[in-house]
């Protein structure tokens, strides 16, 4: 198709496949990530199986470091068409021990609890999921302006339907993913920018391994309560996002979608548990 693609978080596992797979349909991929290692391995891996791609360290809560990606893409790749926000993430500083509150938590010490967060690791979260998505789109859009055929999409979660327990930072930056694409998307109308999203449910990646599974790969708990609420009873692949990623992607077959946030989910959104 020969659009250029430029990802952020494309060193992470579903961002990588997003990356591969646009490249396999004769797009120009640009592959930004904070861990320039990582995208290089995937650049490379593209390269060698004959598609165009080049990988650039960015940081997305750094304007300058944005604005300097940007022109390089400009210059090695052309105008950007299509913008897949899909830096995030979770930290451990951020993340409680106790999935509800549990006595003593205001006193803890030497446990995190809510009373406990620390706001730094807050404020991380927070700007990493919600400003990452905003920063690089003030870049890249305007590569967009008066042309046709271009879109964002950013990854939203099903964090922004049912915050999960533990994590609220992510949860709640993910639920303002989900309305700040609903924003941009009224925003651009005009201009014939499309913005959307996917809402991913449970997918394995190295930020949430260690969460998911236990050092000798049994399931933890958390596991366990993940796939009782998830109807199909297992983790998704990555593989699986790419339907929606292309559909919402392209301009002939989703012309006049704009706006929506789509749940990948294996029906976990739809289970009420009962």
């Amino acid at each position: 198709m020969n659009r250029v693609v430029v990802i952020t978080g494309a060193g992470g596992v579903l961002c990588s496949s997003f990356a591969k797979f646009f490249a396999e349909k004769g797009d120009k991929v640009a592959l930004l990530d904070l861990n320039l290692e990582a995208a290089q391995g995937y650049a490379d891996e593209i390269v060698k199986n004959g598609g165009v791609a080049k990988a650039y360290k960015c940081n997305v809560l750094d304007m300058e470091s944005i604005n300097a990606v940007h022109e390089a893409v400009l210059n090695d790749l052309g105008k950007c068409d299509i913008l897949i926000n899909g830096a995030g993430g979770n930290s451990p500083k951020c993340t409680t021990k106790n999935e509800e509150y549990t006595e003593g938590d205001e006193c803890a010490e030497d446990f995190l609890s809510f009373f406990n967060i620390d706001e730094k690791g807050f404020d991380f979260v927070f700007n990493l999921n919600l400003k990452g998505v905003l920063m690089p789109s003030q870049a890249f859009i305007r590569d967009m302006l008066g042309r046709e055929g271009c879109s964002v999409l950013n990854i939203s979660s099903m964090n922004a339907y049912r915050p999960l327990t533990k994590i609220p930072a992510y949860s709640a930056a993910k639920a303002g993913v989900s309305n700040f694409t609903q924003w941009l998307a009224v925003h651009f109308a005009k201009e014939n920018i499309r913005v959307n999203a996917i809402a991913p449910g449970f997918f394995v990646t190295n930020q949430n391994r260690g969460l998911l599974f236990n050092e000798d790969g049994s399931a933890t708990p958390r596991t366990e309560k993940i796939l009782r609420s998830t109807p199909m009873g297992r983790f998704g692949e990555s593989e699986e996002l790419l339907g929606a990623v292309e559909w919402l992607c392209d301009a002939d077959k989703a012309g006049f979608v704009t706006g929506v946030t789509i749940p990948i989910d294996g029906g976990f959104s739809a289970y009420s548990g009962v």
